[in-house]
């Protein structure tokens, strides 16, 4: 199995020792993450290219390799290829008609073909061969150069021949490790979530600091939407998850903050304590979801406000974006479920809030506070590592029967990502199998007081243990099935 990845179209415009930094350390990245599916992928880096080769031809392999090539920051696109020495064109169309002649029934189709070396033929006479044996030979539909259903693609390189069997987009941006690290203010909402993507995207390391305002809920559903972000999208780089408990804070705020302010000076505090983290972790830039008037403390002249609290450079990917767009890319990165779902909780909430605040009225107000309230919430803030923390709140809960071997009377409950499951779909020929996301099984957790015994599945086990161990707290009878 050959798998050529093509670079992020600014990666290949950069100056040549950048150029060759940024590959190099998409290469590693890769060879990070392709090495636990298995540890003889080689991967291989040129000037324009990198190579991803296994020995088996698995489609279950593949399947695991592209889902992570799909969601590695610095790729365009990626092809799987098959690779043959280079004959004559009629060599090459029948090497061509071995893995196209059964998708081009029925379809309209073009040739294409990419050139590098010193050959007999053109690209032009390669393609032409080539598109009317396959149109002779096969049950397509005809050629046609410009609206075709179907582009055969096809790359000669010296005496090799490439014939792509099938092109997948790329996520973009930059490798990680390309870029400083920042912190993103993350709350578990759709803002917060997407804007942590996009500096993932553009290659930032990015840690992730929560405010929890009240309630471990809202703490877990957090916890359980940064590592699913980090897990897809970041996880060649360990990165901490920071928490702050903020209740103090808040009803500090309640208590001694017009209300008309109350807003806009709790994202002040939040900046304030932000920054302390960010210095202490060596990072020059914070990450928020905010954007412009999408709510009272977001309006321009807030904003002004706010910033004014910090020297931290303070990033807003989404600050022109309209919510209807952020929520399409949360659907299209897998946590729209999790925004839907997440537990709120935020105890201020001013009833007329300001749009306009104006900074004398702000540090009057700020003058009512007590300062070390705020001091003490920083000291007590807890930093774990980003996969210790699905670890850390299930030690938090009972203890659960993992087994690999299930009785015949069990039940198992898929929690993954509905896209997971689509994926790569779990089939046990014995046992009754539910798909219930993760994000959901709070409120359907009524559904598993009969019947069963049920376990839970996922396919690292953490979120599985995770949430058997809160269902057994609440008197659920369920276990994990781990094979």
């Amino acid at each position: 199995m050959h798998i050529i990845v093509r670079l992020f179209s600014e990666i290949t415009i950069k100056s040549a020792p950048v150029r060759k930094r940024f590959i190099k350390q998409l290469r590693n990245n890769l060879r990070d993450l392709l090495r636990p599916i298995d540890a003889g992928i080689k991967v291989t880096r040129e000037w324009e290219k990198i190579d991803v080769m296994a020995d088996s031809d698995d489609p279950q392999l593949i399947q695991k390799i592209s889902q992570v090539l799909a969601c590695t920051p610095g790729i365009a696109h990626f092809s799987l290829v098959h690779q043959y020495p280079l004959g004559d064109q009629h060599d090459v169309f029948e090497k061509t008609m071995l893995h196209w002649k059964d998708a081009l029934a029925g379809k309209t189709f073009c040739v294409r073909v990419k050139r590098t070396g010193s050959h007999e033929f053109t690209s032009t006479d390669l393609e032409r061969y080539v598109g009317g044996g396959l149109n002779q030979h096969t049950e397509a539909a005809g050629v046609s150069l410009k609206n075709a259903d179907i582009t055969v693609q096809l790359e000669v390189k010296d005496n090799q021949l490439f014939v792509v069997e099938a092109r997948r987009q790329g996520m973009g941006g930059f490798p990680i490790g390309t870029q400083d690290s920042v912190l993103s203010l993350i709350s578990g909402g759709f803002d917060s979530t997407v804007s942590s993507y996009l500096t993932l995207k553009r290659g930032l390391r990015t840690h992730y600091c929560f405010f929890n305002l009240g309630g471990r809920e809202h703490e877990i559903g957090v916890k359980e939407v940064s590592f699913y972000l980090w897990n897809k999208f970041g996880s060649s780089h360990k990165v901490r998850f920071v928490t702050v408990p903020f209740e103090e804070v808040v009803a500090e705020i309640l208590k001694n903050v017009k209300n008309s302010h109350m807003g806009v000076i709790l994202k002040r505090m939040m900046l304030r304590a932000a920054e302390q983290v960010a210095d202490e972790m060596e990072i020059q830039a914070l990450v928020t979801g905010e954007s412009v008037a999408q709510v009272s403390s977001q309006t321009l002249t807030n904003l002004s406000v706010i910033d004014k609290v910090t020297d931290t450079l303070v990033l807003r990917p989404l600050i022109t974006m309209d919510k209807n767009d952020i929520i399409d890319i949360s659907r299209k990165i897998g946590t729209e479920e999790f925004a839907a779902a997440m537990p709120e909780y935020c105890g201020v909430i001013s009833k007329k809030p300001t749009t306009a605040a104006k900074m004398e009225d702000v540090l009057t107000q700020e003058e009512n506070f007590d300062f070390s309230v705020l001091e003490r919430a920083v000291s007590e803030r807890n930093v774990q590592t980003i996969d210790e923390i699905m670890a850390d709140t299930e030690r938090e809960s009972a203890e659960v029967e993992i087994l690999a071997q299930l009785p015949a009377a069990a039940k198992v409950i898929d929690i993954r990502h509905p896209d997971e499951v689509e994926q790569s779909p779990l089939k046990l020929p014995e046992q009754d199998v539910i798909c219930i996301p993760f994000y959901s099984l709070s409120t359907k957790a009524a559904s598993l007081k009969e019947g069963g015994p049920y376990y839970l599945y996922c396919d690292k086990g953490i979120m599985s243990r995770l949430h058997a161990s809160h269902l057994a707290d609440d008197g659920y009878a369920v276990g994990v099935y781990r094979p």
